[in-house]
C-alpha cells in the first residue's frame, strides 16, 4: 500500500504534469497561425517567368510570386550546394562556418550551432523534411539521409524514385557521371514515379495531417531538380521545343579581359568546353524541361496548402541554393562570381497581407531569411547572426547593408544596387573586375581598369574590403567552430552508363 508521503508526491507530479502538458498545449494553439512551408529546389536559376523569362513555363511559381514578395536580387553567399546550404540553414558566411566545400557533415564544422528549423523545433513546433535539405551528393546519395543534420528534424523522408533507377539509361559528357557533369534524360511515366514527385506526395500528406491535427509545423520540402541529371517525363520536354531553344554566346573576347582566376572559373571543366550546338540545346532543353516539373510538384504542394486550409495561416518560402550558368560566359553549372552562379529566386508569401517593408529591388542574401522566418513567427534568435530581417524598416538597417556579399575559394563579390566589384586574392593581388549592370547587364566588360570608372572603383573597392573584413568576424551565435572539418569520400553512382553519347 503507498504511504501517505508517497501518495502526496505522486498527486503533485501528476498536477504537474498535466500543467505542463497544457501548456504544451496552450503554446501549440498560441502557435496555430504561424506554420512554415520552406521550398528548397536544387541548382536553380531565375529562368522563371516571374523573374522575366519569356521562355520559361513555370505558373505555379509565378502564382506564387504574384500572391506574395518576389526579391528580384537576392544572392546566395557561395556558389556551390553544400556552403550555401549550410549557410542559410545557419544564418551564417562560409567564413564564418568555415563550411566551403561540399559533403563536411554540419556538426563536424559547428556542433554548438542552432539551425532554423531546430530553432523552431526548440518552439514547440512539429519539424519534418521531405527531401534534400542539407547537402546530399546528387544523385548519388537519393534515397539516403545525404549529409544531414538529425538535430534539425522530427522526422525526415528520403524518397527515391525511377530517375535514379534509371541512371544507366541517362546520357553524360562524362560516361558514368551525373552529378558534378552534364547528363540528361527525357524519361516517361508520372510524375509520382519520380523522386521530386514523391516529395510532393510525401509533403502533401504531411500537410493533410498537420491540418487534422491542428499542429504547429515547419515543413521544409527539398527538391532534387534541375539539378543534374536534367530527368524529368516527356511531357516537360514537349514544353521547351528545340526550335525554340536559343544558346547563349561564348564571349571569348570578354574572357581575356577576366583576371586569371575567373577565367579559370568559367574555364575549369574540360568536358564541359565548346560543346556542339546541337548538345547544348538539349542540355538546356533538359534543363528548363526540369524546372518546369519541380514547378509542378510546387504547385502540387500549395494546392494542397489551400485545400487543407492551411493558407491562411502559414508562411511560404521559396528560394534555390544558387545560380546556375547555361552557356553564359561559355559556362555550365555554378561555381563562379557572374550574375549567373550568385543570384537566385527567393519568394515569400505569408498568407495574409505581407509584412515587409523591404524594398524587394535591393540586394538581399539568403543569410537574410534566418532572421526573417524568426521574426515572423514571433520567435527570438541569436541577435549576432550577420542577416537582417526583411520586416524592418529600411532606415534601420541600411548601414548594415552595402549590397549582397558572395564569396568563392580566393575571390569575393559584392553586388550592390547598380554594380557588382569583385576581388581576387588577398588585396586585389590577383585581379578585380568591376560591373555596371546599367549598361552591362550579362557582365562583359570590366571597368576595374577604367580611368573615367576610378573614383567609383575605389570606393566600391573599399566597401567590398570593409564588407568582407566584417564578415569574417565569428558571431556568439556560431559556438565553436572547425575550420579543420574533413569532406566526407564522394559517393559512386548506382550503377554505370552503357550508353552516355552526345545527339
Amino acid at each position: 500500500m503507498m504511504d501517505f508521503s508517497r501518495k502526496r508526491n505522486f498527486v503533485w507530479l501528476a498536477v504537474l504534469l498535466f500543467c505542463v502538458g497544457c501548456t504544451a498545449a496552450k503554446d501549440r494553439h498560441s502557435l496555430k497561425g504561424k506554420n512554415v512551408l520552406f521550398i528548397v529546389a536544387d541548382d536553380l536559376n531565375c529562368s522563371l517567368g516571374c523573374y522575366g523569362d519569356p521562355n520559361a513555363v513555370t505558373p505555379h511559381l509565378d502564382n506564387l510570386a504574384e500572391s506574395g514578395v518576389r526579391f528580384e536580387q537576392a544572392h546566395c553567399q557561395y556558389p556551390l550546394c553544400g556552403p550555401s546550404r549550410t549557410s542559410f540553414l545557419t544564418g551564417l558566411y562560409p567564413g564564418q562556418s568555415g563550411v566551403r566545400d561540399n559533403r563536411v557533415l554540419l556538426r563536424d564544422a559547428l556542433p554548438e550551432v542552432t539551425t532554423l528549423p531546430q530553432l523552431f523545433r526548440q518552439h514547440g513546433y512539429d519539424v519534418v523534411r521531405v527531401g534534400k535539405l542539407f547537402h546530399y551528393d546528387n544523385p548519388g546519395e537519393i534515397g539516403t539521409s545525404g549529409q544531414d543534420d538529425n538535430p534539425s528534424w522530427d522526422e525526415t523522408y528520403n524518397p527515391v524514385g525511377r530517375d535514379k533507377r534509371e541512371e544507366h539509361r541517362i546520357h553524360s559528357l562524362v560516361e558514368g557521371k551525373f552529378g558534378g557533369t552534364l547528363s540528361w534524360l527525357e524519361s516517361f511515366g508520372d510524375d509520382e514515379e519520380y523522386t521530386d514527385g514523391k516529395v510532393a506526395q510525401i509533403a502533401s500528406r504531411k500537410l493533410e495531417e498537420f491540418a487534422q491535427e491542428a499542429r504547429p509545423f515547419f515543413l521544409a520540402v527539398g527538391f532534387f531538380r534541375p539539378h543534374t541529371p536534367f530527368v524529368a517525363p516527356s511531357k516537360y520536354f514537349d514544353l521547351h521545343p528545340l526550335s525554340e531553344i536559343q544558346v547563349p554566346n561564348k564571349e571569348e573576347e570578354a574572357l581575356e579581359r577576366l583576371p586569371l582566376p575567373a577565367q579559370k572559373s568559367v574555364r575549369s571543366r574540360p568536358s564541359q568546353l565548346n560543346v556542339p550546338l546541337d548538345t547544348a540545346k538539349a542540355l538546356i532543353q533538359a534543363y528548363r524541361a526540369s524546372v518546369s516539373f519541380v514547378d509542378a510538384q510546387v504547385g502540387r504542394v500549395l494546392e494542397t496548402l489551400e485545400k487543407t486550409g492551411l493558407g491562411d495561416n502559414t508562411m511560404v518560402i521559396f528560394l534555390s541554393d544558387h545560380g546556375y550558368h547555361l552557356g553564359e560566359h561559355g559556362h555550365w553549372q555554378k561555381q563562379t562570381l557572374f550574375e549567373d552562379a550568385t543570384r537566385v529566386p527567393l519568394i515569400f508569401c505569408s498568407g495574409d497581407e505581407h509584412p515587409f517593408v523591404w524594398n524587394s529591388d535591393r540586394p538581399v542574401e539568403l543569410v537574410d531569411i534566418y532572421p526573417t522566418v524568426a521574426a515572423w513567427a514571433g520567435i527570438s534568435h541569436d541577435p549576432s547572426l550577420p542577416g537582417i530581417a526583411l520586416f524592418e524598416q529600411p532606415d534601420s538597417v541600411v548601414n548594415r547593408r552595402a549590397g549582397a556579399y558572395t564569396t568563392w575559394r580566393k575571390g569575393v563579390s559584392l553586388r550592390t544596387e547598380n554594380h557588382r566589384i569583385t576581388r581576387w586574392g588577398q588585396s586585389g593581388s590577383l585581379g578585380w573586375e568591376l560591373y555596371d549592370h546599367r549598361t552591362d547587364s550579362l557582365e562583359l566588360f570590366s571597368a576595374a581598369t577604367n580611368r573615367e570608372m576610378a573614383s567609383l572603383f575605389d570606393s566600391l573597392s573599399q566597401l567590398l574590403n570593409h564588407v568582407d573584413s566584417v564578415n569574417q568576424v565569428v558571431p556568439m551565435a556560431a559556438g565553436h567552430v572547425n575550420y579543420n572539418a574533413e569532406p566526407l569520400p564522394r559517393t559512386k553512382p548506382l550503377v554505370k552508363a552503357t550508353n552516355a553519347h552526345w545527339p
